[in-house]
C-alpha cells in the first residue's frame, strides 16, 4: 500500500508540471529530486548518524544508489521532452522492473515467480497500450512529435532513466535488508543524491523564480511526490522486493493519464482506458494474498510478511528490516 500511494503521487508530477511550462526538464528533475532528497537526510538525520556504522559498512551500495537517484530525474524528464510523455514515460516506468528483476537475479540470485512474471506482463501491456493511446491521440505539433534523433535519444534516456530507478531501488532495498532502517537508507542514498544535483539546479533553475506559480510548482514537486512519495517507497521496500516495488510503480502512469484527463482537459481514447483496467489487474494479482500450500508452514503475520506471492517467504531481519529468504 506504501508504494502503492508513492506512485499516486508520483503520478501528479506531469499535470503539476503543467503549470510551469517556462521551466526546463532538467530544471523540474534537479529541484524534485534533489530538494527531496535533501529533505528526506534532514529529517532522517538522527537515524543516519545512530546508523552511521551500518551504513559505512556498505559505502558502495551508498554511491552506487546516489549515483542512480542524481541520474535518474535528468533522464527521466529529459527523455520526455525529447520522446514525448507518452513514449518517455512508457519506456522510463516500463523498462524499471524488467531491470529490476534482472539486477537481482544478478546479484541476488533472486528466481523469477510465476505471479511476478504475469503481474509484470499485465503491467507493461497496460502501460504500453496505454501510452500508444495517448501519443496516437495528441496527433501531430504535440509532445513527441520531434526529429527521429530526438525520439531515439529519448528512448535511450528513458532506458537509462528506467535503469538507474531499478539501481536505486536495489541499493535501498539492499541496505534495508542488511539492517539499515528504512529512515537512515532513505536518508542516505536520496541525501548524497539530491547533493549531486545542486550543480544541475543552480545551473538551470532561474526559471523556478521567475514567477510565483513556477516557484509553487518547483516546491509541491520536492514536498509531496518526491519527499513524501519516496519515504513512502521506502517503507514499502521494507517489506517487498525491489523488482515488486518497481513493478507496483506501474500505477504512477495510470494515474497520471487520469489526472490529464480530469485536470488538464485530455482527452484518452478507449485504448487507454483499456490499459489501465491492465495496470489494475497487474496490481491485483500483486497484492491478493496467496493461499499457502496445504500441510506447508507459513511465516506468521507480521510487518516482515512478503507481498510477492508465490515466492519463498520473508523473514525478520536484523533491525526489524527483511532478512533471508525462508
Amino acid at each position: 500500500m506504501c508504494v502503492l500511494l508513492a506512485s499516486v503521487l508520483w503520478g501528479t508530477t506531469g499535470t503539476a508540471a503543467t503549470f510551469a511550462p517556462a521551466v526546463g526538464p532538467l530544471a523540474i528533475g534537479a529541484v524534485a529530486m534533489g530538494l527531496g532528497g535533501l529533505l528526506q537526510a534532514l529529517v532522517a538525520a538522527p537515524r543516519i548518524r545512530r546508523e552511521s556504522a551500518d551504513l559505512r559498512g556498505h559505502p558502495g551500495v551508498v554511491l552506487l544508489g546516489a549515483l542512480s537517484v542524481g541520474a535518474y530525474p535528468l533522464a527521466f524528464y529529459t527523455s520526455m521532452h525529447l520522446a514525448g510523455v507518452a513514449v518517455g514515460t512508457v519506456v522510463s516506468i516500463g523498462s524499471a522492473p524488467l531491470a529490476s528483476a534482472l539486477i537481482e537475479r544478478v546479484a541476488d540470485g533472486r528466481r523469477l515467480t510465476r505471479r511476478w512474471t504475469a503481474a509484470a506482463a499485465l503491467g507493461l501491456s497496460g502501460t504500453v497500450l496505454l501510452c500508444a493511446a495517448q501519443a496516437a491521440d495528441s496527433g501531430p505539433g504535440h509532445a513527441g512529435a520531434g526529429s527521429t534523433g530526438a525520439n531515439v535519444l529519448g528512448i535511450g534516456l528513458g532506458l537509462a532513466a528506467g535503469l538507474t530507478y531499478a539501481l536505486y531501488s536495489w541499493a535501498a532495498h539492499r541496505l534495508i535488508s542488511r539492517g539499515v532502517t528504512s529512515g537512515a537508507a532513505m536518508g542516505a542514498v536520496f541525501g548524497l543524491g539530491g547533493l549531486l544535483l545542486m550543480p544541475v539546479l543552480l545551473a538551470t533553475g532561474a526559471p523556478l523564480l521567475a514567477s510565483w506559480s513556477n516557484a509553487a510548482v518547483g516546491t509541491y514537486m520536492a514536498l509531496v511526490p518526491m519527499f513524501l512519495g519516496y519515504v513512502l517507497f521506502g517503507r514499502g521496500l521494507s517489506h517487498v522486493p525491489a523488482s515488486t516495488a518497481t513493478t507496483l510503480s506501474l500505477l504512477e502512469p495510470a494515474v497520471a493519464a487520469l489526472l490529464a484527463v480530469l485536470v488538464v482537459g485530455e482527452r484518452l481514447p478507449a485504448p487507454g482506458w483499456t490499459g489501465i483496467l491492465l495496470v489494475v489487474a497487474c496490481l491485483a494479482v500483486l497484492t491478493t494474498p496467496a493461499r499457502a500450500p496445504r500441510g506447508r508452514r507459513t511465516a506468521p503475520a507480521g510487518p516482515a510478511a512478503a507481498v510477492d506471492a508465490g515466492d519463498p517467504v520473508t523473514v525478520p531481519g536484523p533491525g526489524g528490516g527483511v532478512g533471508r529468504r525462508a
